[in-house]
């Protein structure tokens, strides 16, 4: 098997664990819903969300979505931070009842 397909396949072994333990993206959580942040997609842009206080084990809460769907506005660390879509999709939430 080749490096790229073992690559793949324990990138898809990863997000099935993810799933199983209700573990969902930030860009999917609704407004008003507060979640933990668990992991990162890997990535080089997890270094830049982590210096904006994105860090595992931290609180987010969804303040508002855009009419399209992107910027994201999230609550984290005591301060307002606007995400792209695309950076939310990185980011692994473990929403909070």
């Amino acid at each position: 098997m080749s490096p790229a397909k073992i690559e793949t396949l324990q990138a898809l072994k990863i997000k099935l664990q993810r799933m199983k333990k209700g573990v969902i993206k930030l860009s999917s959580l609704a407004i008003g819903k507060s979640a933990v942040i668990t992991s990162f997609e890997k990535d080089d842009l997890h270094l830049k969300l982590m210096e904006m206080g994105c860090v595992p084990g931290e609180t987010v809460k969804i303040e508002k979505i855009a009419p399209l769907g992107d910027p994201i506005s999230i609550m984290v660390a005591g301060y307002n931070l606007s995400l792209r879509k695309t950076e939310a999709d990185y980011i692994w939430v473990e929403e909070l009842v």
